[in-house]
């Protein structure tokens, strides 16, 4: 069983090297039980959000599990339609109060744009939203900050108008889209990048290629997607409500050889993810595999 070591924040603070994810799992009993779940089977960094809607049952579980505080990493997210420093400050009050701890480790700011209005920009806003966060952190009510779905762009004007530097940016991180220029960017600047759905949302399971290389080292296809994400220097966030998936996901106790990592590295992925609200989800997901099917042939 993987002992899920850690990584080194530019503060000091350190963060187990994978994390259980909780986007889309609802508030409730379904969230309460893959969080207790994820904690029983040795997880101690989760990842949640206000957006989310259920920091509530993600607190509880942390709560109950009696597992000493300082022994688990939670983080939230400021909500990507929230640019005003007051605005900032409320929902950091939101979140502690949903969430039910003294403080969290990682508070992030979701987005550099509001969902509705994606790519256009609010580097003005990110920065007076970034003062905003400046002030959470040296309250000691949350033990590092950072940012997701930050472009290089929209770093460096946080970069370039901040005392603090961000500390962590999380981005979508999978075989085939490894994001290269801007996971570089944040390694040369001490920012450790976070993956969500190393797994492409189920959508790389599938593939021939991957599943070949899972054969070879008697694993499956999902662990080899999140040691790949791991060997990149980056904490991979996978998520699971099957008690099954959460335990072998956080199993990962091999090492992928250079040369099927170099293998690796050439798939390409040429899906563009568009959500049709109308379109259930599990049809989404095996169009996206036969896509991925047809790039690894």
């Amino acid at each position: 069983m993987n002992n899920n070591p850690m990584f080194l924040l530019r503060n000091g603070i350190r963060i187990p090297s994978i994390g259980f994810g909780t986007w889309q799992i609802p508030n409730g009993e379904i969230t309460y039980n893959a969080v207790t779940c994820a904690l029983k089977n040795g997880y101690r960094h989760i990842d949640t959000a206000l957006n989310y809607g259920n920091e509530q049952s993600v607190g509880k579980a942390v709560i109950d599990s009696k597992i000493k505080r300082s022994d688990i990493f939670v983080t939230s997210k400021l909500p990507a339609e929230i640019k005003t420093y007051k605005d900032s400050l409320e929902s950091f009050e939101k979140t502690i109060k949903n969430i039910g701890l003294e403080y969290i480790d990682l508070y992030l700011i979701h987005a550099p744009w509001p969902w509705h209005k994606k790519g256009g920009n609010y580097t003005k806003e990110n920065i007076e939203v970034w003062k905003a966060m400046e002030k959470i952190y040296k309250s000691n009510r949350c033990h590092a900050i950072g940012v997701s779905n930050f472009e290089v762009s929209d770093l460096i004007a946080i970069l370039n108008n901040c005392t603090i530097k961000p500390m962590v940016n999380q981005i979508k991180y999978c075989i085939g889209n490894e994001q290269k220029e801007l996971t570089n960017f944040c390694q040369q600047n001490s920012i450790l990048v976070e993956g969500f759905s190393p797994l492409a949302t189920g959508a790389i399971l599938e593939n021939k290629t991957i599943n070949e290389i899972a054969k070879k080292y008697n694993v499956s296809a999902s662990q080899i997607c999140i040691s790949y994400v791991l060997q990149k220097g980056v904490i991979p966030l996978p998520k699971s409500t099957n008690p099954v998936h959460i335990e072998k996901n956080l199993d990962i106790d091999f090492e992928i050889t250079a040369k099927d990592m170099h293998y690796l590295d050439k798939l390409t992925n040429s899906i563009k993810v568009i959500i049709i609200p109308k379109i259930k989800r599990n049809i989404r997901k095996r169009l996206y595999a036969i896509k991925w099917n047809k790039i690894s042939k």
